[in-house]
Parts: structure tokens; C-alpha cells; sequence
């Protein structure tokens, strides 16, 4: 074991050793040259590690800056372009924490966080707790900027994939939903579909979920409730394919 942690700490130190080596002596006069080197890397030679070291540099050797703020925000996006989301999230929870009434960058921060769980969106078969933590640092987003100066434009784009993630989570609601339906837990599957209902208004599978609802009920004997649900889904969505089935369920 002791090997192995001296072989990390070796690794390390060589890493380290190596990364500062990457930024030239000329580049290192002044923050606004240490930056700008930096976003050479990131945008010019798209030298994604290299970029990373470059700014992090900025905040260490000028930490009082206006470009270690900058360069700070830069780290998370090229970690981000990267595909290191925790990393990059972790950075930018460290900004917020240090400027959370910067005008200038935290409301891109703060979309950018968003954006860091948006990207790790799965599909509705799989778990879903990476679009729930999207979906809710994408409403925060939009409860924070919408309509605002300073951060309007994430808050429109945040609304948008918003909804994404709404259905995303309801789509695996009513995956979960039909799974206890077809092995006969009723109880269970109607909690999973009414909360589509309640929780999930705006999203596409809500018409199916009321369709489901009534399903249940009339299998249980519930006539009257089950009626209740279709009248919802015909007054809601008249002219949907839910509706029409619905209809099938019962004989006047």
C-alpha cells in the first residue's frame, strides 16, 4: 500500500512539475497575458488539459485579479467541455460561494452548474437522480434570471431544457408505473402516475397517465373514480389518443 500511495504521490509531483512547465515565462508577467494564454489553449488549440492548468495558474498567481474571477469560470467550462462535470460543478459551487452577488459571472455560473447535471441526462429507462439534480438547478436558473438584465438568456435556455428534464422524469415515473400495474400492485402504481399528474402537468405523458389512473380504478372496482379521471383527460385533451381509448374502458 505504501508503494502504491508513493507511486501516486510521485505521479503527481510529476504532473505538477510538468503542468506549470507548460505556460511560458513571457505569459506569466501579468494576469490579463496569463489569461489570455489560457484561452489560447482552450480556443486556438483546443488543448483541453493544458488550458486547465493555465487557468487555474491565473487564480494562484494573481488571486486579487479581475482575471482569476474570470479564469476561475473558464476552468469550469473547458472541465466541462471535457466532460469532467463533477469536477466542474465542484468549481463553480466554489465561485458562487466566493462572488455570489457577482452581475458579471455568476449568472453564468450558476447555468453553467445547471448545464454540468443537463449533460448526464439518461434515458427515461435508466435512474434518473442526475435529471432531477438538472431539473432543479435549471429552475433555479430560471427563478433567479428570468426576466432579468443581468441573466435572461440562460433563464429562457434553462426554461427550455427545463422541460426536458420534466418529461425525462415523468417518462421514468410511468416506466416505474406500468412495472407495478402489470405485476398487480395497484397502490403503488397509482402513486407513480397520479404524481405525473401532479408533479409533471406540462409533460407529454400526462394524457397516458390519467389514461392509466382510470385503468386502475376500473380494475379495482372504482367506477365512479375512474370515470372522474377520463372526464379530466377528455376535457384536457379532447382530441388525444389517450382519450379516445379511454372511452373503450367503459359502456354507458
Amino acid at each position: 500500500m505504501r508503494y502504491l500511495f508513493a507511486l501516486i504521490f510521485c505521479f503527481l509531483a510529476t504532473a505538477c512539475a510538468y503542468d506549470r512547465s507548460i505556460i511560458p515565462s513571457e505569459a506569466r508577467e501579468n494576469p490579463e497575458t496569463m489569461y489570455n494564454f489560457a484561452r489560447k489553449l482552450l480556443i486556438n488549440d483546443r488543448e483541453y488539459s493544458k488550458a486547465i492548468v493555465a487557468f487555474d495558474e491565473v487564480e494562484k498567481e494573481f488571486p486579487s485579479s479581475k482575471w482569476a474571477k474570470k479564469a476561475q469560470v473558464m476552468l469550469a467550462f473547458t472541465r466541462y467541455i471535457k466532460r469532467e462535470y463533477d469536477e466542474a460543478e465542484l468549481g463553480l459551487v466554489r465561485f458562487l460561494e466566493l462572488y455570489p452577488a457577482d452581475q458579471t459571472y455568476t449568472p453564468y455560473a450558476y447555468y453553467l452548474k445547471a448545464m454540468c447535471s443537463y449533460a448526464q441526462i439518461r434515458d427515461p429507462s435508466r435512474g434518473q437522480q442526475k435529471t432531477k439534480d438538472a431539473a432543479e438547478a435549471l429552475k433555479q436558473v430560471v427563478d433567479m434570471y428570468k426576466g432579468s438584465d443581468i441573466g435572461n438568456k440562460y433563464a429562457e435556455d434553462a426554461e427550455r431544457k427545463l422541460q426536458l428534464t420534466n418529461d425525462y422524469i415523468a417518462g421514468q415515473e410511468m416506466i416505474v408505473g406500468r412495472f407495478y400495474q402489470k405485476n398487480y400492485n395497484y397502490g403503488a402504481a397509482l402513486s407513480r402516475y397520479e404524481n405525473v399528474i401532479r408533479e409533471y402537468q406540462s409533460s407529454l405523458v400526462v394524457p397516458e397517465a390519467l389514461y392509466r389512473v382510470a385503468e386502475v380504478l376500473y380494475t379495482l372496482g372504482h367506477d365512479t373514480e375512474a370515470k372522474k379521471s377520463i372526464a379530466v383527460l377528455g376535457y384536457n385533451y379532447p382530441d388525444n389518443d389517450w382519450y379516445k381509448k379511454a372511452k373503450t374502458l367503459y359502456k354507458e
